[in-house]
């Protein structure tokens, strides 16, 4: 792995927390990610587990935690299953963990191969009455390819049908949002890279730069500060482009008197920032421009604020929604009659600001989360609004990302320049 290891405290505490939401006399298990084929032999770069990470810090393929707090053999109430090494990996592949690594790493004292795993495994379900599994329940997915969860999940049933079936991410959901120091200084780490690749835009943007060569830019500044690259696929979004959400393929022209919306972030040890800033191609934004702009700062500060212990999710986004009525009516862009008679199911600012909010931000960029739950010192969102107003080829979205904490929030980017008078003058420096 690129990055520097992160203290075995962290899974260490993660796995204490985890296991006093299990069931008396209850295994869980969790499993690497599958490597990913391309074409040929080609395989994509591997992307550990969340959740396997998260317990056990372990980031190599074909690995499988096993949890059960009352194994009566003292030694299997954690086990990790690794690959055997062996002199040709070494030389082919480089170096996989031994035993003896997997544990310094992990706190885990017991390591076996994966060879092992049937016989030890089976052995342990003759004690347990329940068994958790995975399976990727996140609100987002779409998935279509079958995982190694959802294989273990059918086979695990098939051969132990008499046993009790929990599934693990409800309590993973419960866990993860709620950021330990460890995480919060990770996530700052990887928000510090993103300003270094900002910082380094501003020098390079001018008329006549592709898209794609600002995205080199941070990608540059991302892989030289130990980072894997982007966290998500990046957005480098001129002009018109910037009116399209998910725009991604960044080949386009940046031309003199655009803007350009940039949501790129590094991730850190697999953690993710999300930072998006908007900036002049010509080194100064027009009045227009800095109207919608600072309008967008205003909500963006607004909502901010409100990122506090106790708030619910969707009286946030709604109140933001308010907020962007107010400054929509300012713009011109929505009239204050029609506002006061839309229907409340459909408000009349979603033409111009049609996304949530905020999103939960950790070892996903969309991290687990339940919307029902209100927000909670350690949580870490993202405040992102933004308008777009397609008939300008204008669209202003600014993004920074958030602890919350017992007195308020920690701004994660406040290092980041996001004025417009700041961003004018570093570009024009």
């Amino acid at each position: 792995m690129r990055y520097k290891a992160l203290d075995k405290s962290l899974y260490i505490n993660n796995r204490t927390n985890f296991i006093k939401h299990l069931k008396p006399k209850s295994l869980a298990v969790f499993n690497s990610n599958d490597m990913m084929p391309t074409n040929a032999d080609g395989l994509m770069p591997f992307r550990q587990s969340n959740d396997l990470l998260y317990l056990s810090g372990i980031d190599q393929e074909e690995s499988t935690l096993v949890i059960f707090p009352d194994a009566e053999n003292e030694k299997h109430r954690e086990i990790l299953f690794v690959k055997e090494t062996s002199e040709r990996i070494a030389i082919w592949e480089g170096e996989k963990f031994s035993k003896e690594g997997a544990t310094a790493h992990s706190g885990i004292p017991t390591v076996y191969w994966n060879s092992e795993f049937e016989e030890v495994f089976k052995m342990l379900t003759n004690e347990a009455e329940n068994i958790y599994l995975n399976k990727n329940e996140h609100l987002r997915a779409d998935t279509t390819v079958e995982t190694c969860d959802d294989r273990f999940r059918k086979d695990c049933k098939k051969k132990y049908s008499n046993h009790n079936y929990e599934y693990l991410a409800p309590i993973m959901a419960t866990l993860r949002p709620i950021k330990s120091q460890i995480e919060i200084n990770t996530l700052q780490h990887a928000c510090n890279i993103t300003e270094k690749g900002f910082r380094r835009i501003l020098d390079f943007v001018k008329p006549g730069v592709m898209e794609y060569e600002i995205e080199a830019e941070f990608s540059h500044e991302f892989l030289r500060s130990r980072s894997r690259g982007f966290a998500y696929t990046p957005i480098i979004a001129s002009g018109y482009n910037a009116c399209v959400l998910h725009y991604i393929e960044n080949n386009m022209e940046c031309k003199s008197g655009d803007v350009i919306l940039m949501d790129v972030g590094a991730e850190y040890a697999n953690y993710a920032s999300d930072m998006t800033r908007c900036v002049p191609v010509s080194g100064k934004f027009t009045d227009r421009q800095k109207d919608v702009y600072n309008a967008v700062l205003r909500v963006m500060k607004g909502a901010t604020a409100m990122l506090v212990p106790g708030t619910k999710h969707a009286e946030y986004h709604e109140e933001v929604g308010r907020m962007m009525e107010s400054e929509l009516i300012g713009l011109g862009l929505l009239d204050k009659t029609d506002v006061a008679n839309q229907n409340s199911e459909e408000p009349l600012y979603k033409k111009y600001f049609m996304h949530g909010t905020s999103h939960h931000i950790g070892l996903d960029v969309h991290d687990v989360e339940n919307k029902d739950r209100a927000f909670e010192e350690g949580m870490v969102l993202t405040v992102e609004p933004g308008i777009y107003i397609r008939e300008e080829s204008l669209g202003i979205r600014l993004e920074n990302d958030a602890l919350i904490t017992k007195d308020g929030q920690l701004d994660l980017m406040a290092n980041i320049p996001i004025e417009a008078e700041e961003i004018e003058d570093l570009m024009n420096s």
